[in-house]
């Protein structure tokens, strides 16, 4: 038998310490859960003593360390299959809650830390998750609270899992896209503003000394090269404003809805973005009436995490109708956004009472839909940024050419 020193939380709520005797550490932790406490930490008794010596120094370090209790979407989905895992192998919801607490340097641990101790003082986890909005969205406490109501939250955290996996997946294939579009008009960026600075003063500085009249391509050169280099900062400035009031103007309401507006118009473009929206929203729906959530509430969460203005919109709209007693499908049909093979699904799952099967046929197809108009987006920005870009070099190379070929000509005619 060993002793070791424990700290744990009681059914009211309260944190206590002592010590307890124990064939080992699981054997100690055991015995605190039969008594009705959650342990939080447990050490043998030497060796807290030379621990606790040693956090007195190293408390510096802890005052110093992030308590940051926001969540990445990463870090949200670890946390999720982690506590489904827990639970499903039959951990209560509190020891499973104190068991992903453990690490207290992760915003993770200090949220599971958290949401376990309001579980202790009685509060739902629908309630507690609901207390860290920036982490969990309103998708996930109203998923949590069916499945409360169900008796089946392994499987609700479980559906929350592949939920946040297809989101995740189909935002990596929109980046995957644009990666190399991004890079081939970064180079090109950085290879026209080199040449600009560096490389068309050197030859100005030859063809000046020998007073040579430059053709009209090549000064026109001159001078775009003459005001980046006397005016760089300033449009470095320049860019950098108009960044910045671009993305604060984005963020208000108008201009929110005016970018995605813009969005849905532009050519090329609207079509991954017009299709990863009508995917978003149903597999959202889909997920949410599968779990019992009242349609009222469901449109109201789906329209909160659409993430595109216009069609937050008609689904206020459709949300309106719906409190009337209107089904989903006639408002959406009616606003025009919607195409006709979506609400036409949409009302087949009405009539036949299976909305979430109806949602599910139409996430997947928009999902196809979306990776065909990926492979279009990607097979048409390739050429068209390559074209762009060697346009310009070539424009740059033949004009210092020209000048060339004219300063040799002329001497050889000397």
């Amino acid at each position: 038998m060993a002793t070791f020193v424990y700290t744990a939380i009681d059914r009211s709520g309260k944190r206590t310490e002592g010590t307890i005797d124990a064939t080992d550490k699981r054997g100690a932790q055991t015995l605190l859960e039969r008594s009705g406490r959650i342990p939080i930490s447990i050490k043998e008794g030497g060796a807290a003593k030379a621990s606790s010596s040693a956090g007195a120094g190293a408390k510096w370090w802890q005052l110093a360390a992030s308590t940051s209790t926001k969540m990445s979407q990463r870090d949200v989905m670890l946390f999720t299959e982690e506590l489904s895992d827990l639970l499903s192998a039959g951990m209560t919801l509190g020891n499973a809650l104190n068991s992903l607490s453990q690490d207290a340097s992760t915003p993770s641990g200090r949220v599971a830390a958290d949401l376990r101790d309001r579980i202790i003082r009685g509060e739902a986890l629908s309630d507690a998750v609901r207390a860290h909005p920036e982490s969990f969205p309103p998708l996930y406490g109203n998923m949590i609270r069916a499945g409360e109501a169900s008796g089946a939250l392994p499987d609700v955290l479980h559906r929350l899992i592949e939920h946040y996996e297809r989101m995740s997946s189909m935002r990596s294939k929109i980046v995957q896209a644009l990666t190399y579009p991004a890079i081939v008009l970064l180079l090109g960026v950085v290879t026209v503003v080199f040449a600009m600075i560096k490389i068309i003063p050197q030859f100005m500085t030859v063809f000046t000394n020998m007073r040579v009249a430059l053709p009209p391509t090549t000064q026109l050169l001159v001078d775009i090269s003459s005001f980046t280099q006397k005016y760089i900062l300033v449009i470095i400035i320049a860019v950098a404003l108009l960044a910045v009031v671009l993305s604060r103007a984005v963020k208000t309401p108008g201009g929110r809805r005016m970018f995605d507006l813009l969005k849905l118009r532009t050519p090329i473009i609207k079509g991954v973005v017009a299709n990863g929206v009508f995917a978003s929203f149903a597999r959202t729906l889909q997920t949410l009436l599968a779990n019992g959530v009242t349609v009222v509430n469901a449109l109201k969460i789906t329209e909160e995490t659409v993430g595109n203005a216009i069609i937050a919109e008609e689904l206020r709209h459709a949300r309106e109708r719906v409190t009337d007693g209107t089904t989903i499908s006639g408002p959406l049909a009616a606003s025009g956004v919607f195409p006709k093979m979506m609400t036409d699904l949409l009302a087949i799952g009405e009539q036949t009472g299976d909305m979430p099967s109806a949602l599910g046929h139409i996430g997947r197809r928009y999902e196809s839909e979306m990776d065909r108009h990926i492979k279009i987006l990607t097979a048409a920005l390739e050429p068209m940024l390559i074209f762009l870009v060697a346009g310009v070099v070539g424009f740059i190379a033949i004009s210092i050419l020209s000048a060339v070929f004219k300063v040799t000509s002329g001497l050889g005619a000397a």
